[in-house]
């Protein structure tokens, strides 16, 4: 049976030192779980998002090991020094003492405290302002006339104003300065301090804690610079991205509705294209597409891209497409004005590769002549299906200097619809399952009255999956 006393004795509680045992066990718990996030997680250094959070990562880690430091200081208590490691407690005017603690690029983070005694002119230090401030534990405290004198001139009016502040109107201090310590290391110190009345209710002394506070503001100072270049680096692709689609846009044939391309005053061809840009907002490449009645009566019928991105690619693509006109204008057959890219290409300053396909359309005789480099074939719809038209030879431009492109020839009837693409509609890893769904569109192409409905049925089908790139798509349709 258990006695009274024992059953009504309350249960034991914690000690302060339990406590800040507890805390501190927590804070490097979470200390060590911030730095496995930060070890774990897979950024860009070099990319602004990446200076970015390693940014972020190290301050919550200078701040975690400030909170480590000041638990432990908390429990063990302040470092006092004795008197035959201090010295006398009044300073004298003995020079400077070899500088002494940790060197200038550890990171201090335990609390010195001092006080400064009003009637006698007397200095107390910690052992920790000792190391913060770089000195000797064996030489004297400095008072508050010659603590200037290890303050940056431009800090000291900042700490004068304090300390006047507080001796006088009985304000507490609270600000930083940077100190340069006998190493010839600058660091920046946190300062609170409060007066210390006396019996007469006057300043006895003054009281304040000291904390060096250089790794942390360090720290604060790369993210703030890391923040300022991620928002520079936002704005410029911002302008970039608005440049490169006023370029493009300029460049484009302006087409809001079909273009109907006569022949002997009979439309010949109804066309419509259009540029779908990437499902996720990026910066815009070098695809193109281009339709042009020629001097002879033919049509020339074109796509292609140009690798990268940017404005660099779509000015490099205005040329390009300024080119392809030239050359098509000029007479020049889909074969050899492929040819005459690629040289163009091998002569450009700033290396770049492209593809195309570049057609000739002759209504007399419903003819198609046409080349390829490397790009994705036409696809021929009549009579309710679709098929791909068997490509000639030809490689990317700007791929190999001097290289040859072949041409191809088909005959097609009224009603026939002819489309065109770039890459973007059709990537390599599920071409065959793309080019077939494009293929069955073959009913719709067929119940479609005009080229653009076709156009507008190819974008309903591509908003049923993300695409990374963008795209121009160009139709066709033989009407007479």
């Amino acid at each position: 049976m258990p006695s009274p006393v024992s059953a009504d004795r309350p249960a034991a509680q914690p000690s302060g030192r339990d406590s800040v045992e507890a805390l501190i066990s927590q804070a490097r718990r979470l200390k060590d779980e911030v730095d496995a996030v930060r070890r774990n997680t897979r950024s860009d250094g070099a990319a602004p998002e990446g200076r970015w959070q390693r940014a972020l990562y190290d301050l919550a880690l200078h701040h975690l090991d400030d909170l480590d430091a000041h638990l432990a200081q908390l429990r063990d208590g302040p470092t006092s020094v004795s008197p035959a490691q201090a010295g006398p407690a009044r300073t004298s005017a003995s020079g400077p003492a070899p500088p002494a603690g940790p060197t200038c690029g550890s990171l201090l983070s335990r609390v010195g405290s001092a006080e400064w005694n009003l009637l006698t002119d007397e200095a107390t230090w910690s052992g920790e302002l000792y190391q913060i401030l770089g000195r000797d534990p064996a030489g004297p405290a400095l008072t508050l006339d010659d603590l200037p004198s290890l303050i940056l001139d431009e800090d000291r009016p900042r700490l004068t104003a304090m300390v006047t502040d507080c001796l006088v109107d009985g304000k507490p201090i609270d600000g930083e300065f940077r100190v340069v310590r006998p190493d010839s290391c600058v660091r920046t110190v946190h300062m609170m301090g409060e007066p210390v009345l006396g019996p007469d209710g006057g300043t006895a002394s003054m009281w304040a804690v000291l904390r060096d506070v250089s790794a942390l503001r360090r720290s604060q100072r790369c993210v703030h610079e890391t923040s300022e270049s991620l928002q520079r680096h936002r704005r410029q692709e911002q302008t970039e991205h608005r440049i490169t689609a006023e370029l493009q846009e300029a460049v484009l044939p302006p087409w809001r509705g079909p273009l109907r391309l006569l022949h002997q005053g009979a439309p010949a061809l109804d066309l419509a294209a259009r540029r779908l840009p990437a499902a996720a907002r990026a910066s815009i490449g070098g695809d193109w597409y281009d339709a042009l009645e020629l001097p002879d009566g033919q049509t020339m019928l074109g796509v292609g891209s140009l690798t990268g991105q940017g404005v660099a690619v779509a000015s490099g693509m205005a040329m390009l497409l300024g080119a392809v006109r030239g050359m098509a204008m000029s007479g020049a057959e889909p074969g050899e004005l492929l040819t005459m890219l690629n040289q163009l290409f091998d002569t450009s300053v700033q290396p770049a590769l492209g593809s195309a396909v570049c057609c000739r359309y002759r209504a007399e005789n419903r003819t198609l002549l046409w080349a390829q480099a490397a790009h994705p074939v036409p696809l021929l719809y009549r009579n309710g299906t679709g098929h791909m038209l068997r490509p000639p030879d030809g490689v990317l431009l700007g791929a190999t200097s001097g290289a040859g492109y072949g041409q191809a020839m088909a005959t097609l009837q009224p009603g026939d619809l002819l489309l065109l693409h770039t890459e973007g509609l059709v990537t390599a890893h599920d071409q065959p399952t793309a080019v077939g769904r494009l293929l069955d569109m073959a009913p719709r192409f067929s119940a479609a009255r005009t080229a653009q409905e076709c156009v507008r049925a190819v974008v309903e089908e591509l908003s049923k999956t993300r695409r990374a790139d963008d795209v121009c798509v160009l139709v066709a349709r033989v009407t007479s």
